[in-house]
């Protein structure tokens, strides 16, 4: 796997933001009268844009999705934002591929504003040549219109550049810009998920993607 640019995904990808995002979701569905108690119910907000999750998980409006957007916003903007963990190994695989001189790109779904701030929190930032996420009007929030957004901007060759993630929105947005693609199965999407997308590569765990470029290449094909 030699590629020049490595985009990367943000939430299942990099960090593990479950307690975050699920504790931000309950309280955005109970200001709208829905009591969820088992955050596990709610791990399907968790990667793709929040709008879409709320109509498609609880039959919301699109108004009504946009305004609990903005009350999750109220949880996440305080605590959710750093109830959130990264993943063992990723300073370690991201030390090696920057050895390797490899362009990193984060390319997430979740408000650029946020990112930045989990970013810096990890102390992740030196890592990453760009960062780009959605705006918080809702704007630039779609994985395929970020992908081709980045490819404009860095003026990419799509042949050398390849998409991290661990939902099919990631692989879908990978395929739409006729770029290689690895799904990571640690996150949050299943296995079913990934596989039906057909990534360029699966992978299982950090330790495996952090061997797979180390050795130029053995993961698996799907």
């Amino acid at each position: 796997m030699n590629f020049s640019h490595i985009l990367f995904d943000l939430d299942g990808t990099l960090t593990d933001p479950k307690i975050g995002i699920t504790k931000s979701v309950q309280y955005a569905l109970a200001k709208f009268g829905i009591i969820e108690d088992n955050l596990d119910r709610l791990e399907p907000f968790i990667g793709p844009p929040l709008t879409h999750s709320f109509q498609e998980f609880y039959g919301f409006s699109e108004a009504d999705a946009w305004q609990a957007v903005q009350v999750y916003r109220e949880y996440f903007a305080d605590k959710g934002i750093f109830e959130n963990e990264l993943y063992p190994g990723i300073p370690e695989l991201l030390t090696m591929l920057t050895q390797q001189q490899a362009v990193l790109i984060v390319a997430t779904s979740k408000p650029l504003v946020f990112a930045e701030k989990i970013l810096k929190h990890f102390e992740l930032e030196h890592f990453f040549h760009a960062v780009v996420g959605s705006n918080l009007d809702g704007t630039l929030s779609d994985k395929s219109e970020i992908i081709r957004y980045i490819i404009e901007q860095e003026n990419l060759n799509t042949a050398d550049t390849v998409m991290i993630g661990d939902r099919k929105h990631d692989i879908i947005g990978a395929h739409n810009n006729g770029i290689s693609s690895i799904g990571v199965l640690y996150g949050y999407g299943s296995e079913a998920e990934i596989e039906a997308i057909a990534p360029t590569y699966c992978i299982h765990t950090v330790q495996e993607l952090h061997e797979a470029f180390a050795s130029n290449g053995k993961a698996g094909r799907v």
